[in-house]
Protein backbone atom coordinates (compact mmCIF):
# COMPACT_ATOMS: atom_id res chain seq x y z
CA UNK A 1 0.00 0.00 0.00
CA UNK A 2 1.12 3.76 -1.15
CA UNK A 3 1.32 6.25 1.43
CA UNK A 4 1.37 9.59 -0.10
CA UNK A 5 2.56 12.99 1.80
CA UNK A 6 2.35 15.96 0.55
CA UNK A 7 4.20 19.56 1.19
CA UNK A 8 5.11 22.72 0.20
CA UNK A 9 1.93 25.46 -0.28
CA UNK A 10 1.28 27.98 2.19
CA UNK A 11 0.87 31.46 1.35
CA UNK A 12 1.53 32.91 -2.25
CA UNK A 13 0.95 36.60 -3.65
CA UNK A 14 -0.88 36.27 -6.95
CA UNK A 15 1.44 36.37 -10.06
CA UNK A 16 4.01 34.50 -7.62
CA UNK A 17 4.95 30.85 -7.25
CA UNK A 18 5.45 27.30 -5.34
CA UNK A 19 6.20 24.11 -5.17
CA UNK A 20 4.10 21.16 -4.13
CA UNK A 21 5.58 17.76 -3.32
CA UNK A 22 4.27 14.28 -3.17
CA UNK A 23 6.18 11.88 -1.39
CA UNK A 24 5.53 8.62 -1.38
CA UNK A 25 6.19 5.45 0.77
CA UNK A 26 5.64 1.74 1.41
CA UNK A 27 5.36 0.50 -2.30
CA UNK A 28 6.92 0.47 -5.91
CA UNK A 29 6.31 4.39 -6.80
CA UNK A 30 7.54 4.00 -10.03
CA UNK A 31 4.52 1.56 -10.69
CA UNK A 32 1.75 4.27 -10.35
CA UNK A 33 0.31 6.61 -12.48
CA UNK A 34 0.30 10.16 -10.26
CA UNK A 35 -2.07 12.77 -10.24
CA UNK A 36 -2.62 16.21 -8.76
CA UNK A 37 -6.05 17.55 -7.80
CA UNK A 38 -7.54 20.51 -6.32
CA UNK A 39 -10.28 21.41 -4.32
CA UNK A 40 -11.84 24.67 -3.09
CA UNK A 41 -14.59 25.92 -1.14
CA UNK A 42 -17.72 25.05 -2.22
CA UNK A 43 -16.60 23.68 -5.37
CA UNK A 44 -15.92 20.07 -6.75
CA UNK A 45 -12.41 17.93 -6.66
CA UNK A 46 -11.02 19.35 -9.86
CA UNK A 47 -7.88 17.51 -12.27
CA UNK A 48 -5.12 19.62 -12.01
CA UNK A 49 -2.42 17.59 -13.76
CA UNK A 50 -1.03 13.93 -13.80
CA UNK A 51 2.06 11.97 -14.97
CA UNK A 52 2.55 8.42 -16.00
CA UNK A 53 4.52 5.95 -14.12
CA UNK A 54 7.60 6.67 -16.14
CA UNK A 55 7.82 10.42 -16.46
CA UNK A 56 7.04 10.51 -19.95
CA UNK A 57 3.58 11.28 -19.96
CA UNK A 58 1.69 14.90 -18.84
CA UNK A 59 -1.23 16.30 -19.11
CA UNK A 60 -3.48 19.15 -17.62
CA UNK A 61 -6.32 20.34 -16.52
CA UNK A 62 -7.21 23.92 -18.61
CA UNK A 63 -6.67 26.37 -16.02
CA UNK A 64 -3.14 25.83 -15.05
CA UNK A 65 -1.72 24.95 -19.34
CA UNK A 66 1.20 26.79 -19.17
CA UNK A 67 1.59 27.46 -15.88
CA UNK A 68 1.92 24.37 -13.75
CA UNK A 69 4.35 21.73 -14.62
CA UNK A 70 4.50 18.56 -13.48
CA UNK A 71 7.73 16.07 -12.60
CA UNK A 72 8.93 13.34 -11.08
CA UNK A 73 11.48 11.52 -9.56
CA UNK A 74 11.16 7.93 -9.08
CA UNK A 75 14.57 7.25 -7.41
CA UNK A 76 13.13 9.54 -4.49
CA UNK A 77 9.69 8.44 -4.77
CA UNK A 78 8.39 12.03 -5.34
CA UNK A 79 6.46 13.97 -7.93
CA UNK A 80 6.64 17.60 -7.84
CA UNK A 81 4.14 20.33 -8.95
CA UNK A 82 5.84 23.45 -10.03
CA UNK A 83 3.08 26.14 -9.59
CA UNK A 84 3.45 29.69 -11.75
CA UNK A 85 2.23 32.46 -12.40
CA UNK A 86 -0.72 31.71 -9.52
CA UNK A 87 -4.21 33.38 -9.31
CA UNK A 88 -6.29 34.00 -6.77
CA UNK A 89 -8.52 31.49 -8.56
CA UNK A 90 -5.86 28.88 -8.06
CA UNK A 91 -6.46 28.91 -3.99
CA UNK A 92 -7.66 25.56 -2.86
CA UNK A 93 -6.50 21.96 -1.01
CA UNK A 94 -4.37 20.09 -3.28
CA UNK A 95 -4.10 16.35 -3.48
CA UNK A 96 -1.49 14.06 -4.80
CA UNK A 97 -3.27 10.83 -5.82
CA UNK A 98 -1.31 7.26 -7.23
CA UNK A 99 -3.43 5.04 -9.90
CA UNK A 100 -2.03 1.73 -9.93
CA UNK A 101 -3.72 0.59 -13.59
CA UNK A 102 -5.37 3.53 -14.79
CA UNK A 103 -4.45 6.26 -16.88
CA UNK A 104 -7.05 8.99 -16.30
CA UNK A 105 -8.39 12.47 -15.01
CA UNK A 106 -11.04 11.05 -13.30
CA UNK A 107 -10.66 11.24 -8.82
CA UNK A 108 -12.51 8.09 -8.46
CA UNK A 109 -10.15 6.01 -10.45
CA UNK A 110 -7.14 6.43 -8.28
CA UNK A 111 -6.56 4.40 -5.22
CA UNK A 112 -4.36 6.24 -3.06
CA UNK A 113 -4.82 9.76 -1.78
CA UNK A 114 -2.72 12.30 0.71
CA UNK A 115 -4.32 14.41 3.02
CA UNK A 116 -4.14 17.27 1.09
CA UNK A 117 -2.40 20.64 1.64
CA UNK A 118 -3.34 24.41 1.76
CA UNK A 119 -2.45 26.64 -1.02
CA UNK A 120 -3.83 30.36 -0.83
CA UNK A 121 -3.33 33.17 -3.49
CA UNK A 122 -3.90 36.11 -2.13
CA UNK A 123 -2.10 39.60 -1.65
Amino acid sequence: QVRLTESGGGLVQPGGSTRLSCGASGGAFGTYNVGWFRQAPGKEREFVARISLNGLTRTYGDPVKGRFTISRDNAKNVVNLQMNSLEPEDTAVYYCAAAATVWTTEAYRYDYWGQGIQVTVSS
